[in-house]
């Protein structure tokens, strides 16, 4: 896989040469930070041949991919290569590396990491379990059991549905008329 340092693409960029940069991270990862020449295109709805299709004959041009450390344009590459698209290029460091060499950044609205959301969203739901299965009726104990049940699962398989529920939420969307999906 071919990368390139932050610093080379940031050259590119102030030398006017064309950079389709595609930061690959969540919309709310997206939204507090990204790179200032960065579209949004996360990885589980990436549709490499709408990409392709939106880039407006400079497919011989390369396509530079961008995460938070590397994991998921590694994925990506794959995904685009796996699709017949072979001009990509991984950007090394990622997001994390282009703001600590202090290269232009658009900075937004901060928000909890997703994991953080499904602590305190798991949580809750266990309290509420507990406390209507005392005060209301011992039934009600099964929602604690229930999401119990459900971390395990997610900590066993990997797939964690209450994840990909809360990822949905409008606070986790870009909502901002950013590009977020193709």
């Amino acid at each position: 896989m071919e990368t390139i340092s932050v610093h080379e693409l940031a050259r590119k960029h102030e030398n006017e040469e064309s950079v389709d940069l595609i930061d690959l991270r969540m919309p709310r990862e997206f939204r507090e930070v990204h790179a200032e020449c960065a579209r949004s295109f996360p990885l589980d709805s990436l549709d490499p041949n709408a990409i392709a299709a939106s880039r407006n004959g400079r497919s011989g041009e390369p396509l530079y991919l961008i995460c938070q450390s590397g994991n998921r344009s590694g994925q990506a590459h794959k995904k685009f290569v796996d699709a017949g698209i072979e001009n990509v290029v991984n950007v090394e460091g990622g997001t994390t590396a282009w703001v600590a060499a202090g290269l232009p950044v658009v900075r937004g609205k901060k928000a909890f990491p997703l994991m953080q959301q499904v602590q305190i969203t798991a949580g809750f739901l266990v309290v509420l379990g507990v406390v209507l299965g005392y005060f209301v009726h011992p039934n009600f104990v099964g929602l604690s059991a229930f999401i119990g049940a459900g971390l395990v699962f997610a900590g066993c398989t990997g797939i964690c549905p209450m994840a990909a529920s809360i990822a949905k939420m409008p606070w986790n969307q870009c909502g901002d008329g950013t590009s977020c999906s193709a």
